[in-house]
């Protein structure tokens, strides 16, 4: 129901004071096992712009990045108010025939409208000056002039900006203050009319109007994110949000900081109108005139009667309180404050509804905002948005078409979100009619799955499903398809031979400008270029499975890689929805080269003792996801194994050092394999229902690799592991 926990506040206190973020601690000490033989992957990475500047990792398979250019002075220009323009943060105020004003957000020199002090202040002078004493305006329309969307949240750096979080208190009263009684001052309805994005104070704004109206666009969506950034909704959103939507579903907004889409938008009351698009600002117009007139009455979502007997009483609630505590409980081990805090708000609120619960709800925002967890959070969000730029200079030739070689697992997922997300034009090829149809089926598969769910329209599924085109090796006219591709990524076995034929394959056929990639998780890209015509050209991309799932891709350039090919993949990866991060042509890349040295440290823990229980236990309670006995199981004990002998005898020298990992070749011997085989480190009953457990034959093997018991305590095994 929650995001997961954040290891953070563990991290913090032994960091020497040094924010390292909870994705960045799970990621380094919990990395990817690779996609080995099209079988399932974990992934990680850590965005080097996340860290502070003066805590730097530098990986040793941190590709180079390229010289900066020199830092150019601001070119920003204060704002200057004219007639066509008076405020910087919204167009000016138009008022209809019929008394409607309309307040359109357009910030100036930003791509998607923000909510900030400036905007705040801004408000404040706007509503004074056009709609407080303007007689003609007997109601407000808020919408957006920007096709970007409604609002994409606060601004997160004008907290950042604070050394004295307390100085939130009066900022945030003082916001409450304009929404509560300025806007009310003059008594006339308000409306609020949403298409795209309407996020964090973008929906607290909403939920302060009298009627919500969205549009129906793929692109629309509403959510409370700010468990995510370690805070909670501090503009009277864990206030008004359960009055809307009840106190369960609330929660599990706030809770999980889940989108909600128009449909389910509607169902629960969060908005009242579903509408076109185009229709939007018409209908918005009318609405707020039927409001003004007494024609139109809001109705709220009633209540169904099990929700009224949970919600309505203080019986009821309590159970609700003691559900919901022990799932926070469970998934974040009291490593995570603002679920905590969001509840804490939600329940004070209903017993003190009104000033008292704004008053605390702004109290606990601001002691939040002072956590290491929530700046930790931060620094990752901006470390991810960062992750979306790079610095490898134009990519030289436009992607329209993109070639994928090899239909299985791997590859029908890389065609699915390059069509899906990346809006490209898809040719996917394998070997014959069977292998390229199990491909087209799981691709096909999953956009129904979508359908059904209603992620996606029947439309989308259809211009998707065209988008893709099956060809096989035994018919020729595949080569006239890919004589129009710019990019090919390769999708096959991993074999050295077969790769290098089909560089050469695709360079007979596809244009010069033609990138090609290839999905290697352990091949030198610098061996697979050898002899190629256009070894500039060549890179890896390596993703992880499954793909549709996974975020991360690891693009690899070789030493004779152009930085146009590098700005390609890169711009392809991000089309793809993709975390793209950049790394040395080096054993294991950069997931695997954290993995092998974690690995070998699981082997040395059990050696001194540690239960196969107890590592596993130790690193839930840090605040991973899940330990690494249970890691190795998911994606496959022979995987594990292959990553740690291939590094083993790598360059990484004394980092594969210290442990034993025939521990897990053994187990490859026992075909103890993982959960794929029933059995691995646990044992998985078949059936519905029946949990895992580790047997007493597993219990026996792991102890006899003991070479001596240091009873190791909980904080022994995460520190080990952790900062290995």
């Amino acid at each position: 129901m929650i995001c997961r926990p954040a290891a953070v506040r563990a991290l913090a206190s032994r960091a020497n004071g040094v924010v390292v973020t909870r994705r960045a601690l799970i990621q380094a000490a919990t990395p990817a096992f690779s996609t080995l033989a099209g079988r399932t992957s974990l992934t990680a990475s850590v965005p080097v712009s996340a860290q502070p500047p003066a805590f730097r990792f530098l990986s040793t398979a941190a590709a180079a990045e390229p010289a900066a250019a020199p830092a150019a002075a601001s070119t920003k220009q204060p704002f200057v108010p004219t007639p066509e323009r008076k405020y910087e943060h919204f167009v000016n105020v138009e008022v209809t025939d019929k008394g409607v004003g309309i307040v359109r957000f357009d910030c100036a020199n930003q791509s998607v409208n923000t909510i900030s002090f400036a905007v705040k202040d801004e408000a404040k002078k706007m509503w004074a000056e056009e709609i407080q004493n303007n007689p003609n305006v007997k109601s407000v329309v808020f919408t957006s002039a920007k096709k970007a969307g409604f609002i994409a949240g606060a601004d997160i750096k004008d907290i950042k900006k604070l050394e004295d979080k307390q100085q939130l208190l009066g900022i945030i009263e003082d916001g409450i203050d304009f929404f509560k009684n300025t806007l009310r001052a003059k008594n006339i309805p308000l409306v609020c009319a949403i298409d795209g994005p309407a996020l964090g104070g973008g929906l607290e704004w909403a939920m302060w109007c009298d009627y919500r109206i969205c549009t129906d666009s793929p692109k629309t969506k509403m959510g409370l994110p700010e468990v995510k950034l370690g805070l909670l909704p501090g503009f009277g959103g864990t206030q008004n949000l359960p009055k809307l939507v009840g106190v369960q579903a609330a929660l599990d907004m706030m809770l999980t900081g889940k989108d909600i889409r128009p449909d389910k938008a509607k169902k629960m009351g969060l908005v009242d109108l579903v509408v076109a698009p185009q229709s939007l600002e018409k209908v918005a117009i009318q609405c707020a005139e039927e409001l003004a007139n007494g024609t139109l009455k809001p109705k709220r979502k009633s209540k169904s009667t099990m929700n009224k007997l949970l919600e309505d009483n203080q019986y009821g609630r309590k159970i609700i309180w003691n559900q919901v505590e022990k799932m926070v409980n469970k998934q974040t081990n009291g490593n995570y404050p603002a679920p905590f805090a969001i509840m804490q708000c939600v329940e004070h609120g209903l017993m003190n509804p009104g000033e008292e619960g704004l008053r605390n709800e702004r109290e606990q925002f601001a002691k939040l905002a002072a956590t290491n967890e929530s700046s930790a959070l931060i620094n990752i969000f901006e470390g991810m948005t960062a992750m979306k730029k790079h610095s490898y200079g134009d990519a030289g030739h436009p992607v329209k078409n993109v070639a994928v070689i090899g239909a299985g697992l791997m590859g029908a997922g890389i065609s699915q979100v390059s069509a899906e997300k990346g809006k490209y034009t898809v040719m996917l090829k394998d070997k014959d009619d069977a292998g390229v149809g199990r491909g087209m089926a799981m691709i096909t598969d999953s956009w129904k799955g979508k359908l059904k769910k209603k992620r996606m329209t029947q439309y989308a599924v259809n211009k998707n499903t065209s988008n893709v085109i099956p060809l096989t090796d035994d018919n020729p006219i595949w080569e006239k398809h890919f004589s129009q591709a710019d990019v090919v990524i390769e999708a096959v076995f991993e074999n050295l031979d077969l790769k290098k034929k089909i560089v050469a394959d695709m360079e007979r056929v596809t244009p010069d400008h033609c990138v090609f990639a290839t999905n290697t998780s352990a091949i030198p890209i610098t061996k697979i270029a050898e002899g190629a015509k256009r070894p500039e050209n060549i890179i890896g991309m390596h993703y992880f499975s499954p793909v549709p799932m996974m975020p991360l891709l690891e693009i690899i350039p070789h030493a004779g890689t152009s930085a146009a090919a590098t700005a390609t993949a890169f711009e392809v990866g991000t089309k793809q929805g993709k975390t793209c991060i950049v790394v040395k042509d080096v054993p294991g890349f950069y997931v695997n080269r954290c993995l092998g040295p974690f690995l070998v440290e699981v082997s040395a823990l059990a050696r001194d003792g540690a239960s196969l229980e107890m590592l596993d236990k130790s690193m839930t309670k840090f605040g991973m996801p899940v330990g690494p006995v249970t890691l190795a199981d998911e994606v496959g004990v022979d995987i594990a194994s292959h990553v740690a002998s291939f590094l083993s005898e790598a360059d990484l020298g004394v980092r594969m050092t210290g442990g034993d990992i025939s521990l897990l070749q053994e187990m490859v011997n026992k075909k103890w394999l993982g959960k794929k085989t029933g059995q691995g480190f646990y044992t998985y009953p078949k059936g519905k229902g029946k949990k895992k457990f580790i047997n007493d034959e597993v219990k026996a093997y792991a102890k006899q690799f003991v070479k001596e018991d240091l009873k190791l305590s909980e904080k022994d095994i995460q520190d080990r592991l952790v900062s290995r």
